[in-house]
């Protein structure tokens, strides 16, 4: 069966039939063992069951199976969207936070024009509410808002007065315990609060969500509460659970096989020499993996990893012995172009030798696996070229300042500079046959706007890792850098999702935004955690 029947297989599945249930029917157990279905307290439900249905299969790591199925989903939504928010149907009057959230965020995180100012009407003196009237607060509401808030733009003062109240909420009742909802039995609510409030949408990688999310997600088993129990089966289903399952190991053993390779070429060009370790290559592949994880990008997954881990030793080198300028002034000025790579460039001692064999293997590779482009291979074989050329320029020419040299490991990973953000995806963009927009960021030096913000954001989180080196001595100045980071984000988050004639094409804007929140990621996240999540995405099989 192809993915993009289950949808169509799993039209309309609610009946009409209600069933009657007493007291001593409605626990947790009951409920979940139940084969009847049952239908919910309110119907139709199409506004609630598309935004729900194309959450899931997001969050599940499949949606790139159900592009069509999802425009047409929320098109409809956009149609019923309104200045005070949406309903869980189209002629329901009665607006809802949670409804509004989801629909909120996925509506802008698909491009479609969409105001905060409909949360208005869900605060009142400093807090906010589900709907007019409500008795008790449900964690949904408060989960989803807090999610929506994520993706404000800059001067969207009231979604981060929600994302503060949402936040604040949720963390008080994970201290308690009592992450339960009203409205649905679900199989680890708590795991998918705590999840959202520790990596929010700048620092969620898609492949770490996706993994984590097969864990919590109850497929068949999750219970919606109304004035009955029911399920909503183009919600939760155990179809997309097994497709999710299928399609996340058949990625995994291709990055296996990746990491594989991974290790051979980094042990048979010597590299370790250098003092990197294989975790250390290991940790670099994740961030690729975590971000381009499908198996027809396995060159530009490669390649960000390959060209971090080279452009880290380079940077070292070049910073911790004199005979690295000379090395590079050498290249610059014969190694620019294919058949001059047998040059003056290559009179250097052991580990020269070493850094130029591991180079030109690597261009060639590229050069070759790259998706072809009318130009051929020579052609792409130079512009990989230029791009390093630029790159070298800049960190030659770079003083030593507050901001280091070109890449240090914090922690558990590597958080790349400004130059190195733009190598990257120079590098990823021409191995993935957008030859174009990689020219012309190489041609322009900087290029656009947007790249210059997306690499700046780098810039300020490699300088926030030289400071958390002395936490005590530095704490005003990384609170300061927190705050232009997060400014910063805002402003890419609005620039991606919002069309701009800056001339950056979406596909480099997203690659732009993958490398930009590896870096967050890499970040903010703790030691033990990180290396938790490389073993979930990359070792273990999901059953």
């Amino acid at each position: 069966m192809g993915p993009s029947s289950i949808l169509l297989r799993l039209q309309p599945v609610l009946s009409c039939k209600p069933v009657m249930r007493n007291a001593s029917n409605t626990s947790t157990e009951s409920s979940r063992n139940s084969t009847e279905v049952r239908v919910p307290n309110v119907y139709p439900v199409d506004l609630f069951e598309r935004i729900w249905a194309v959450d899931r299969l997001e969050r599940l790591g499949i949606s790139r199976y159900f592009k069509q199925e999802i425009k047409q989903c929320l098109d409809y939504v956009h149609r019923h969207w309104t200045d005070e928010g949406i309903s869980w149907a189209r002629n329901s009057t009665v607006i809802d936070v949670d409804d509004t959230s989801m629909a909120f965020r996925l509506l802008r995180l698909h491009g479609y024009d969409v105001s905060p100012t409909v949360f208005e009407k869900f605060e009142k003196d400093g807090e906010f509410f589900c709907f007019v009237g409500q008795s008790t607060q449900a964690v949904t509401g408060m989960y989803n808002l807090n999610r929506a808030s994520q993706v404000r733009f800059p001067g969207e003062d009231l979604l981060q007065h929600a994302g503060r109240f949402s936040y604040e909420f949720l963390r008080e009742r994970e201290a308690r315990g009592t992450i339960r909802d009203k409205w649905i039995i679900a199989k680890d609510l708590p795991g998918e609060v705590k999840y959202t409030l520790d990596f929010p949408w700048y620092a969620s990688l898609p492949r770490v969500e996706a993994r984590v999310y097969l864990d919590q997600y109850g497929g068949d088993n999750d219970v919606w509460i109304g004035k009955t129990l029911y399920r909503m089966p183009l919600v939760n289903n155990n179809t997309y659970l097994e497709l999710a399952k299928r399609d996340f190991n058949r990625c995994q053993v291709q990055h296996q096989l990746e990491w594989h390779g991974l290790q051979k070429w980094f042990t048979e060009n010597g590299l370790e020499t250098f003092g990197v370790t294989l975790r250390d290559v290991l940790r670099v592949y994740f961030l690729a993996a975590a971000c381009i994880f499908e198996p027809s990008r396995a060159t530009e997954r490669l390649a960000w990893a390959k060209v971090s881990v080279l452009a880290n030793i380079i940077t070292k080198y070049l910073h911790s012995d004199l005979s690295g300028n000379e090395m590079m002034e050498r290249f610059m000025q014969g190694g620019i172009y294919e058949g001059n790579s047998n040059i003056s460039w290559h009179k250097g001692g052991a580990k020269e030798d070493i850094l130029v064999g591991a180079f030109e293997q690597l261009i060639d590779l590229l050069a070759q696996e790259a998706l072809p482009v009318g130009e051929g291979p020579v052609y792409i074989n130079n512009l990989l070229r230029c791009a390093w050329i630029e790159w070298m320029m800049q960190q030659k020419n770079r003083e030593d300042d507050t901001f280091g040299s070109g890449v240090v490991q914090a922690g558990p990973c590597m958080v790349h500079d400004k130059q190195t953000c733009l190598l990257l995806v120079k590098i990823i963009e021409i191995c993935g046959g957008r030859t174009g927009e990689a020219s012309s960021m190489i041609n322009t030096m900087d290029g656009a706007w947007f790249i210059q913000l997306a690499s700046s954001i780098c810039d300020n989180l490699h300088h926030k890792m030289l400071l958390s080196e002395d936490t005590k001595r530095n704490e005003a100045a990384m609170s300061h850098m927190d705050e232009r980071i997060e400014a910063g984000m805002q402003e890419l988050t609005q620039n991606v999702l919002q069309a701009h004639g800056d001339g950056t094409s979406s596909d480099t804007k997203q690659t732009l935004l993958s490398v930009v929140r590896s870096c967050y990621y890499a970040a903010n996240c703790p030691p033990h955690v990180f290396d938790g999540h490389v073993s979930k995405v990359i070792f273990e099989h999901v059953f």
